[in-house]
């Protein structure tokens, strides 16, 4: 299966992880991916691979602010 196809899988794949550590290893899974499809991007320069690591990002995004939590009260 290349990066693109893993990369496909995983954005559409629903996204609910209910431990911290599932959290944690979907972040590392998609923080591969994204580099994976980049090195892809820089030889040919496909737009649609820059759509696909934007979606990336933002599903990695909404992982690692889950991960961080709420700001505690000082």
């Amino acid at each position: 299966m290349s990066i693109v196809e893993k990369a496909l899988e995983f954005a559409d794949r629903k996204h609910k992880f209910v431990t911290t550590s599932d959290r944690i290893i979907a972040a590392r899974e998609v923080k591969d991916l994204i580099l994976g499809v980049n090195e892809l991007y820089k030889e040919n320069k496909d737009q649609e691979l820059m759509d696909l690591m934007k979606r990336l990002t933002v599903i990695k995004q909404k992982i690692e602010k889950r991960l961080k939590g709420r700001p505690s009260a000082a």
